[in-house]
């Protein structure tokens, strides 16, 4: 398996005051962290407008800066919420930044979740997945063919005739390209267009098992251009990970900044949330205590409860990446000291030979 990092940027209020440059810091220590310890991806979420959530709003302008701060770790988009953005822009920042890092970029896609985002860009919520399905038409033709002659409800974007979509990247024929789903619309897409599959931290692990199951059933309609992307067939799993030296310790780090976290996250702040984790919203609500999220969704504990939590999770959904991911509130120290054992103790039973010589 390989292993990511999802940085949502989101402040500890407690801690990190406005205007949130302490924000920043902490999570381009973070990152710099990562990538010393041997970590594949550090992935960037954005989003708008909330000092409860994250406060990233250019994971290009971000991107582009840990370029010149990294050596080795891939700097994964998790996600560009496309209805905000323009297709034509999104092929062109990732191909740049790819140019800038060196060919280190993943890019994954989505059609985002949160209404107040929408409200603040005048945009209309409902419409969400058509505005993604457009988009993501023109951004397979640039990717593929440099060119684009699309004209669609939300977005018309003619790259034609002498002119073609610059630059290219160094990663051929493109970055790697996911794409976030959580409804059988978005995972049956991700599979018959060739995409490799993000899915959500929420979602719990039998559930999981049936997502990726409805994503490799919908991979054999792939044509042979979308089976291409580097990324096709990968599946890469959203996971709250803390990781301490017993189940007990880490229960005792984590609890009560796991709760507090849960319980904003589902209190109305988010509306259409990768389907509601894919239907699993009352699962989730009805058992917000620590020891059932144990059972069922998280993966925290001792690395060997860890390592065993992973070696299921990839039994029943033949995950091949996972992103883990921590709200701030455990505190900066015990976030860094969870990541440290880790990589020194599960990574190293979980990672192939060939990816653990490298």
């Amino acid at each position: 398996m390989e292993f990511g990092i999802l940085f949502t940027s989101h402040p500890h209020k407690d801690r990190e005051p406005y205007p949130h440059q302490d924000v920043h810091a902490r999570v381009t220590d973070e990152i710099i962290t990562a990538d010393r310890l041997g970590f594949d991806y550090a992935w960037l979420a954005e989003h708008h407008f909330s000092t409860e959530y994250g406060i990233m709003p250019d994971v290009w302008v971000y991107a582009a800066y840990l370029a010149a701060r990294t050596k080795r770790i891939r700097l994964g988009m998790a996600v560009v919420t496309l209805p905000l953005a323009n297709p034509v822009r999104v092929v062109e920042n990732a191909n740049f930044v790819d140019i800038l890092s060196g060919g280190r970029v993943a890019l994954g896609l989505g059609s985002g979740y949160r209404k107040y985002e929408f409200d603040g860009f005048g945009l209309d919520f409902d419409a969400r997945r058509d505005m993604q399905d457009e988009a993501l038409q023109i951004i397979q033709d640039l990717l593929r063919t440099r060119k684009t002659n699309r004209r669609g409800k939300y977005f018309t974007a003619i790259v034609d005739g002498e002119y073609e979509l610059l630059p290219q990247p160094v990663q051929k024929p493109y970055p790697p390209l996911f794409l976030a789903g959580g409804t059988d619309r978005s995972i049956g897409a991700a599979g018959k267009h060739g995409f490799g599959l993000m899915l959500s931290t929420l979602t719990p692990f039998d559930t999981l098992a049936q997502q990726t199951a409805h994503y490799r059933a919908n991979l054999a309609e792939a044509s042979t251009e979308a089976r291409a992307n580097p990324a096709f067939g990968q599946i890469d799993i959203a996971r709250w990970v803390y990781v301490a030296e017993s189940d007990a310790q880490a229960k005792k780090d984590s609890e009560a900044g796991l709760l507090r976290h849960l319980n904003h996250f589902m209190g109305g702040h988010q509306s259409g949330y990768l389907g509601q984790a894919a239907q699993g919203k009352d699962s989730i609500t009805s058992a917000m205590e620590y020891d059932s999220l144990a059972r069922s969704t998280i993966i925290h504990g001792s690395p060997a409860t860890v390592i065993a939590r992973i070696e299921e999770l990839k039994a029943k959904t033949g995950a091949s990446s996972l992103m883990l991911h921590y709200p701030p509130w455990y505190g900066v120290e015990k976030s860094k000291a969870s990541l440290e054992l880790f990589a020194r103790e599960v990574i190293p039973r979980l990672r192939s030979s060939t990816k653990a010589a490298e």
